[in-house]
């Protein structure tokens, strides 16, 4: 046993270090996400080019996810998770350059947001080498035995970072260096630098593992976005075995992919459209805004969480059940955000929509689970988590796009699309008989 220790305390290390990686990846991208809004709307920028901006970002996300994570099991995860910090710290700093350049005058506030955006296309090209890394690296790591818990716990570092991120970012609020105005780009510059401090750490701290054997293999994040909390299907993709693969349009998957994608969507267009809401609604100034918007995104998130770690294991719904009462709470929440007056009205509202998309995203992961025999758990759990990426693409370019039309309108549509979904779902989803135990670490 005296023996054993170092080596324990050593794999406890590395843990907490891959935790802290994964939780500054996504809080650094949420952080940056919730303060855009109140930066478009001082430089002068249509919200619709901020939307822009992201959807670029996650698109590169999703395209290259996969190459980045069959390079960790090539090329060694400590390269891949260097590679990952990299480009997260390269990517703030540069947005964080060009952002205080438009807002000090050096430059116009178009021309800031289109370098901004080349910032942003080094995160979603780089960012994401570090997730399946720093899974596989968990995993290779821990027995089978402790396998499925630490990679969910893991995971639950990235869900985390998409609330810490909008929660911490008001505080880091930078007045003036010198005679330069930093102001709203201080998330990117704050998160840049911590970000460093752990590339670092990795550097010294992680042995190069090049050449070695991989003993375990990791599996693609979805997009670290504000509303995008995580189903836990990376987790299962990540342990399952090498098996069978299914397409999209396999008849046991293809109506819970559907309903993914439109659920999907839905909450992405209603997410990332909050900001402006809440700036236009309550009349604020675009920087006395972010606090008032963090507090809405915490109560989304906070009820998000609620029904994933509290109410659904309560519950014991079966995934039918989830998405089904997961709708009709998302239709009716996105609907009264769309037309609450207040602070209070749309947090509560803003509530409500989270927490029946709580339901749903499980709903939805489970039951594409479930669906499938055991040989098949790895590739549906891979659909699910591209499926939960992509409607991080085109949800917040169209959800800020009808935003622009009518304020309500993202949230009505997304409302309206949740009850037409409602009507076919009960139609055509079923429950499969359970050929896996889809439940065994829930939902983080």
């Amino acid at each position: 046993m005296e023996r054993g220790r170092p080596v324990r305390r050593g794999v406890e290390s590395t843990f907490g270090l891959m935790f802290l990686v994964m939780l500054t990846i996504a809080a650094g991208n949420t952080a940056l996400q919730s303060v855009l809004p109140a930066l478009g709307r001082s430089l002068g920028v249509k919200d619709s080019a901020v939307a822009a901006a992201f959807s670029v970002s996650a698109l590169l996300w999703v395209l290259a996810a996969p190459f980045w994570a069959n390079r960790s099991d090539r090329h060694g995860r400590r390269l891949m998770i260097l590679l990952g910090l990299g480009g997260f710290c390269i990517s703030l700093l540069l947005c964080g350059l060009f952002l205080a350049a438009g807002i000090n005058g050096w430059i116009g506030g178009t021309t800031a947001f289109l370098l901004f955006i080349a910032g942003r296309l080094i995160y979603g090209t780089f960012g994401s080498a570090a997730p399946p890394a720093v899974q596989a690296l968990v995993a290779g790591n821990t027995t089978r035995e402790e396998r499925t818990r630490a990679l969910t716990l893991l995971a639950s570092a990235f869900g985390l970072g998409t609330i810490l991120g909008p929660a911490v970012a008001p505080y880091l609020l930078l007045g003036h260096v010198g005679t330069v105005e930093v102001g709203l780009a201080g998330p990117a510059f704050v998160f840049a630098a911590f970000g460093l401090v752990i590339f670092v750490t990795v550097r010294r701290m992680l042995p190069d593992d090049r050449g070695l054997t991989a003993e375990a293999h990791g599996a693609v994040n979805a997009y670290p976005s504000i509303g995008g909390q995580s189903s836990g299907a990376s987790v299962q993709a990540a342990i399952a075995p090498p098996g069978t693969r299914v397409g999209y349009l396999d008849p046991r998957i293809r109506t819970w992919m559907a309903a993914g994608l439109v659920m999907g969507h839905a909450q992405a267009m209603t997410g990332q459209a909050i900001g402006f809401l809440v700036i236009d609604r309550l009349g604020l100034p675009p920087r006395m805004a972010l606090e008032s918007t963090g507090i809405v995104l915490m109560m989304g998130a906070g009820a998000a969480l609620l029904a994933q770690w509290g109410l659904i294991p309560l519950l014991n719904l079966k995934p039918r059940a989830l998405v089904l009462v997961g709708l009709v709470l998302a239709a009716a929440g996105t609907a009264l955000t769309g037309l609450a007056p207040s602070l209070y009205g749309i947090a509560t509202a803003y509530a409500l929509a989270s927490l029946g998309f709580g339901f749903t995203r499980p709903g939805f992961t489970a039951g594409s689970s479930l669906a499938v025999g055991p040989e098949a758990q790895g590739s549906v759990a891979g659909k699910v988590t591209s499926i939960n990426g992509a409607s991080f693409v085109l949800g917040p370019s169209i959800g800020v796009g009808l935003y622009e039309l009518w304020h309500p309108l993202p949230y009505l549509t997304a409302g309206l699309a949740c009850l037409v979904l409602f009507v076919w779902c009960w139609a055509a989803l079923r429950d499969a008989a359970p050929t896996v135990a889809a439940y065994d670490d829930p939902v983080v």
